[in-house]
């Protein structure tokens, strides 16, 4: 049987959810854990009480899975500010650096997290 954890993160609303040969299994949102609204950190919480619920360690997951593409919301954020300059500097200005910094490169991030 093979196991997949999906994972959403780092933009809102984390979750995590457990598939099983294409059968969801169980999903839950970060927030109910956390009690952050729209939290959107690295749902932990959730991941472990996928895991433990289910009877799981990490090393029964075969896939690990992320929602998005960085790379590629990070291409239609750039086209979004080209097509409003100059009225969206100011949102640019504070956002590129924490795409550079932390959003480009999730995956490391999530390898990280998962340790």
């Amino acid at each position: 049987m093979k196991k997949i954890l999906g994972i959403s993160a780092y933009y809102h609303d984390s979750a995590a959810a457990l598939i099983s040969d294409g059968e969801i299994i169980a999903a839950c949102h970060e927030e109910r854990f956390s009690r952050i609204k729209h939290d959107s950190s690295f749902p932990k919480n959730s991941i472990n009480f996928l895991l433990n619920s289910n009877s799981l360690t990490l090393k029964d997951i075969d896939y690990v899975v992320f929602y998005e593409k960085p790379i590629l919301k990070f291409n239609r954020l750039i086209e979004t500010y080209i097509s409003n300059a100059p009225k969206g500097f100011k949102s640019f200005k504070k956002a590129i650096p924490v795409w550079i910094k932390e959003k480009l490169f999730q995956k490391k991030t999530i390898i990280e997290c998962l340790r």
